[in-house]
């Protein structure tokens, strides 16, 4: 009997922070979805890829408006998929390196509106060494695009944009009359961040 090419796991956790947008001596910020922000509803409404390493031309399976080859369920602790590793280089290569473990995190692409409170919801605590501990709940998201085997889950991109990102985020949160239009298309690729799934949420 072949062995199975069927891959599943968590591509979204509910309530579970993110690794670090930042960390410094200041303060540590994290990302964390909360379960209202994503509904099977809201899914079936998108066209998400599953890929490797956010990269379309990796491309394993498709779900277009709740179609296709990628299949997906939202329970209590989150979102998981399933899909059958299609037979191209992209798949096996899939399947490998999940069954040796070298793939062990999940990601996904979304956007929000970080400085709209009605999506984001920006919660600080300092620690006991003084560190600022900021968490932004995201609360509702405005689209989804893909899911994706990633080896080292939810690290920003090191661009320039992220760096805009941060030193925006790490001020207090600004009114959104104050956002002009110009730094709003400039944030824009990096609203597109990746939530990290736990280590070892897959099966196959």
């Amino acid at each position: 009997e072949a062995p199975s090419r069927t891959i599943t796991g968590y591509a979204i956790l509910f309530n579970v922070p993110s690794a670090p947008l930042w960390s410094d001596e200041d303060s540590e910020a994290r990302a964390m979805i909360a379960p209202e922000a994503v509904t099977k509803e809201f899914l079936d409404a998108q066209d998400i890829k599953m890929t490797m390493f956010h990269d379309n031309h990796s491309l394993l399976a498709r779900s277009n408006k709740g179609d296709g080859t990628l299949s997906y369920t939202v329970d209590d602790k989150g979102v998981m998929f399933e899909f059958s590793a299609p037979n191209t280089v992209d798949g096996d290569k899939a399947l490998e390196l999940v069954r040796r473990g070298d793939i062990s995190g999940c990601s996904f692409a979304f956007t929000t509106r970080y400085f709209d409170s009605d999506f984001v919801e920006r919660q600080s605590k300092v620690a006991a060494n003084d560190v600022n501990n900021i968490t932004y709940r995201v609360k509702a998201i405005t689209g989804i695009y893909d899911f994706t085997l990633a080896a080292n889950p939810y690290y920003p991109d090191t661009s320039v944009e992220v760096r805009e990102l941060t030193k925006e985020l790490k001020r207090e949160q600004a009114p959104a009359a104050v956002i002009t239009e110009d730094k709003e298309k400039a944030l824009k690729q990096l609203r597109e961040m990746r939530h990290a799934a736990q280590r070892s949420m897959f099966n196959v």
